[in-house]
């Protein structure tokens, strides 16, 4: 079938591969620009570098091209750019690289092997920079850190959620397979459903539109279990678009009670009144406002969720870029946000309360750090632990960190906050 970029699927697929997988590997395939050309990557001209990263990346990364045709795909899209006589130099590389991996030698099949033990030499190999690896390297030995370095450079899984109130797994599982698409259950987790295989457009899949299930990923749908939210109950979600929590905590209040469902721009607001239409939670009620100041909110909650912005670390395989687009100085801005949400939503608790406290980062100043200081600035709250049927086994603390190459789902920090009855 052709795609409206007149791209076959299998091509389709590919420029997708190469486009994400450049951009993940962007420093691995820099060190060995740098180890095969004459001038170092950084001094490259724009263009030369992009097509050296694709050449590289398939030679390294890809076994299905064969070689001589990323060569010559590889200096045909040189000229094509009318780089001249720099399409010798992308030939030359690329063809030395292909001798070296195939020699005798030490760095025979890797020509960065030689690199040191330490922050820079993971940071190389798995393309990552020194600042997420020293973070990792912090609270994990070296073996662990680069096992979650290589979970994100794979491409994504796709989890569902599948609206309980509407079907139950077994059927869910039979409507895909009709369609020729596996779909299996994610233990410990009662309404997933993970997809085995690329599936395309996720809209045109079996049960979309008719809001049987939503696009979410395990970890994400333990949050609302761990909130344990009741028919009746009053909840408020506090960052909550585009609403996937929000309507997760209406299906298992089966849609008795009240869900507040807070964000703070009208673009992100909409979204979660289009799931809220699809998925059909009457009792979601989207409303626009800035989580820092809500007073009206406040005694109001019977449960408060805050899966509140984060640095994103606990889900770089979905995005490309994210590993180089945050930095200490965004993850230090983001603490400060952090704080200033937990802070005023709790006010939202009424006495005996809950708030679940949740990010998708596994950044400790954005998770057990910003713990610990509520806790030692609010003496009426602690931490209650999840129940014992609960997927992943609580710290000594008693929150929850998911890790995405044990777990094999997204990362996620997560911690259930109890308010003193009085």
């Amino acid at each position: 079938t052709q795609s409206s970029t007149g791209l076959s699927a299998q091509d389709k697929g590919l420029v997708t591969e190469l486009v994400y997988g450049s951009v993940r590997r962007r420093r691995t395939l820099d060190a060995l620009i740098d180890q095969f050309g004459k001038r170092p990557a950084a001094k490259q001209q724009s263009d030369l570098l992009q097509i050296l990263r694709l050449g590289f990346y398939q030679l390294r990364y890809l076994d299905h091209v064969p070689e001589h045709a990323v060569v010559d795909t590889t200096v045909q899209l040189a000229k094509s750019q009318r780089l001249g006589k720099l399409s010798g130099v992308v030939n030359g590389m690329l063809r030395q690289y292909i001798r070296e991996t195939k020699s005798e030698s030490d760095i025979a099949a890797d020509p960065l092997k030689l690199l040191e033990e330490s922050t820079q030499r993971l940071g190389v190999l798995h393309s990552y920079p020194d600042w997420i690896v020293d973070v990792w390297r912090s609270v994990l030995p070296d073996d662990q850190v680069a096992a979650l370095c290589e979970y994100f450079n794979q491409p994504p899984h796709l989890d569902l959620r599948i609206n309980l109130q509407r079907q139950s797994l077994l059927a869910a599982i039979a409507v895909f397979a009709e369609a020729g698409i596996e779909a299996v259950p994610v233990e410990g987790v009662p309404s997933a459903l993970r997809l085995t295989s690329p599936v395309g457009a996720v809209a045109r899949l079996p049960g979309y539109a008719q809001g049987g299930w939503a696009v979410q990923d395990s970890s994400a749908q333990l949050v609302s279990y761990l909130l344990d939210p009741q028919p009746g109950e009053v909840i408020i979600d506090a960052c909550a678009a585009p609403g996937g929590k929000s309507l997760h905590i209406a299906e298992m209040m089966q849609n008795e009670g009240t869900v507040w469902s807070c964000d703070r721009t009208p673009s992100r607001t909409k979204k979660i009144q289009q799931n809220i239409d699809r998925l059909g939670a009457t009792i979601v009620r989207p409303i626009m406002g800035d989580s820092r100041s809500q007073p009206a909110f406040v005694g109001q909650g019977d449960r408060v969720l805050l899966d509140v912005p984060c640095s994103g670390l606990g889900t770089l395989n979905r995005h490309a870029d994210g590993r180089w687009r945050q930095t200490p100085e965004s993850v230090k801005s983001l603490v400060i946000l952090q704080q200033e949400i937990l802070t005023h939503a709790s006010t939202w608790v009424k006495p005996g309360g809950i708030l679940v406290y949740a990010t998708c980062t596994l950044h400790p100043d954005e998770n057990e750090a910003q713990i610990e200081t509520f806790l030692a600035q609010n003496p009426a709250w602690a931490i209650e632990a999840p129940p014992p049927s609960f997927l992943i086994e609580p710290s000594e603390a008693g929150w929850i960190k998911v890790w995405p190459h044990l777990q094999q789902m997204d990362g996620f920090f997560m911690v259930k906050l109890r308010r003193a009855t009085t």
